[in-house]
C-alpha cells in the first residue's frame, strides 16, 4: 500500500532548508552561554509557536483541510508529548549539574538528535505501511503497551528517576576515555595531561541522546495513528521539537506542577493505539467504525484539558491543607 503525500520534492527541500536554518540560528544564540530570561524564553516561544500555525494555515489552504486537520492534530499530540521529554531534560540537567547557562546548548544537542532519530523513524515507519496495513496494527500495539505502562507508573506515583552513574551511555564513556571533574563552557573534549578527555557535557549529552532513542519510540507510532503522509509526520515532529529549548525555560517551574500530565498522555497514547487498531480492522472489515481525525483532535484537546485542570485543583487543594496544618 504505497503512502500518500502532498510534499513534492521541492517542498522537502525547501522545509530541511528552513529547519537547517532555524537550527543553525539557535547554534549561534547558544554560542555564548548564558541564563535565558524570560521575556527572551517567552518571545522565542510565541515565534516557534506562530511558525506552526502560520504552516499548518498554509496546508489548510494549499492542500485542503483534512490534510490541515491532520496537521494540527498532529502537532497538538507531538507537542503534548514533548512536555513530557522536558521533564526528562530537566531531570537529567539535574542529575548532572549542568550550570543554568549551559542549559541551553544541552537542549539543542537533544533536539538535534531528536530530529534526526526520528526522521530515521519516520523514514522506517514510511516503509512499513508501504508493505501493507498491518504496520498500523503494529504501531497500535505498541501505543497500547506504551499506554499501559504509563497509566501503571502515574497510578503507582513512580516518578521519573535519572541516576547518571546507572545509565550505559555514560557508563561506556568512561571506561573508554577520562571524564574531567568540571564543565569547560560548551566543549564535550578538552586535552589533559597530555591525552585527550571527555567533559562532563559529553556524558550528558550522551544522556539526552539516549532518552531521545526511547521517546521516538512513542512519538512517531503516535503520529502516524493521526497520518500517514511521512512529510506531515516529520512537520509535526520538528515543530513541536524546534520550539523545546524556549519552551523549557517557560515551563521549568510549572513541570513539576503537572502532576496529571501522565495520566492523560497514556489516554492519549490509548487512544490513538486503539484508533490505529480500529484503522488496521476498516481495511479489513469495512464495516469496523475508522475514527476521523477532528473526533481526534477533540478527545486529544479535552484530554490535555482535563489533566490540566484537575493538577491545579490537586496543587490547590494541598496547598490549602498545608496552609491548614500550619
Amino acid at each position: 500500500m504505497p503512502t500518500q503525500s502532498i510534499a513534492s520534492p521541492q517542498l522537502w527541500a525547501v522545509t530541511i532548508a528552513v529547519l537547517l536554518v532555524l537550527l543553525a540560528l539557535d547554534f549561534v544564540m547558544t554560542r555564548r552561554p548564558h541564563d535565558v530570561p524570560m521575556r527572551e524564553a517567552v518571545a522565542w516561544s510565541v515565534f516557534y509557536l506562530a511558525l506552526p500555525a502560520a504552516f499548518g494555515v498554509y496546508v489548510w489552504t494549499v492542500h485542503g483541510s483534512e490534510p490541515g486537520v491532520e496537521f494540527f492534530t498532529g502537532y497538538v499530540v507531538e507537542k503534548s508529548l514533548s512536555v513530557d521529554n522536558l521533564f526528562v531534560f530537566m531531570l537529567l540537567l539535574t542529575a548532572f549539574a549542568v550550570p543554568p547557562k549551559l542549559t541551553q546548548r544541552v537542549l539543542l544537542y537533544g533536539i538535534v538528535g531528536a530530529l534526526v532519530l526520528r526522521g530515521i523513524f519516520i523514514a522506517a515507519g514510511a516503509a512499513l505501511l508501504s508493505a501493507g496495513t498491518w504496520a498500523f496494527l503494529l504501531f497500535g500495539g505498541v501505543l497500547i503497551v506504551t499506554a499501559v505502562k504509563v497509566m501503571r507508573d502515574a497510578l503507582k506515583h513512580n516518578e521519573h528517576q535519572v541516576d547518571p552513574g546507572q545509565m550505559r551511555a555514560t557508563r561506556l564513556l568512561r571506561r573508554l576515555m577520562p571524564v574531567t571533574d568540571e564543565y569547560h563552557g560548551t566543549k564535550l573534549t578538552i586535552r589533559q595531561a597530555g591525552r585527550r578527555a571527555l567533559t562532563p557535557m559529553a556524558l550528558v549529552v550522551a544522556a539526552v541522546f539516549l532518552t531521545d532513542v526511547v521517546f521516538a519510540v512513542d512519538s512517531v507510532p503516535a503520529v502516524y495513528g493521526v497520518t500517514s503522509d511521512p512529510y506531515l509526520v516529520f512537520a509535526t515532529n520538528a515543530f513541536a521539537l524546534l520550539g523545546l529549548r524556549a519552551l523549557y525555560f517557560v515551563l521549568r517551574n510549572a513541570l513539576s506542577k503537572l502532576r496529571h500530565l501522565n495520566h492523560g498522555l497514556a489516554i492519549i497514547l490509548a487512544f490513538i493505539g486503539a484508533k490505529l487498531v480500529l484503522h488496521w480492522a476498516h481495511t479489513v472489515w469495512s464495516w469496523v467504525p475508522d475514527v476521523p481525525t477532528p473526533l481526534s483532535l477533540v478527545v486529544i484537546i479535552l484530554t490535555l484539558g482535563a489533566v490540566t485542570a484537575t493538577s491545579l485543583l490537586a496543587n490547590r487543594r494541598d496547598a490549602l491543607a498545608a496552609s491548614r496544618g500550619a
